[in-house]
């Protein structure tokens, strides 16, 4: 990695150059493997020092060969569950539900106001006896 120096403070890397993660694809990580596992004894750090490696990444890539899953990553986005998908779902529908009672409470209380005051109507327009 380049780093290229701040003209204003020439010790401090420039904040604008950000340096980049290495993305290893499952073929070398099994060609490096490859490549380890045939070394002599006293070659192994060679490989990891000039590939720029460390020995607990050769570890965790063997664990990973033995399992069947060295080609897959667990970094990133993962894909949404089918439960997540209906705790949405139903959340939103709830949502829906919870505005529709609302608004059937309001129109009930001004049915009551209605029903109330025609009663109230009702008993001054009739007739006394």
């Amino acid at each position: 990695m380049s780093e290229e120096k701040n003209e204003e403070n020439p010790t401090r890397p420039d904040p604008e150059v950000k340096p980049t993660r290495r993305i290893l694809t499952a073929a070398y990580k099994l060609r490096i493997l490859e490549e380890i596992d045939a070394a002599p004894a006293g070659e192994k750090g060679v490989i990891e020092r000039r590939e720029n490696l460390w020995s607990s990444q050769i570890t965790q890539w063997r664990r990973q060969r033995k399992n069947g899953t060295l080609g897959e990553s667990k970094r990133g986005r993962k894909g949404k569950d089918s439960r997540d998908e209906e705790i949405e779902r139903l959340h939103a529908e709830n949502e829906k539900l919870t505005e529709r009672l609302a608004v059937a409470e309001e129109i009930m209380e001004a049915q009551g106001k209605v029903s109330a005051l025609l009663h109230q109507m009702s008993r001054k327009s009739a007739p006394q006896k």
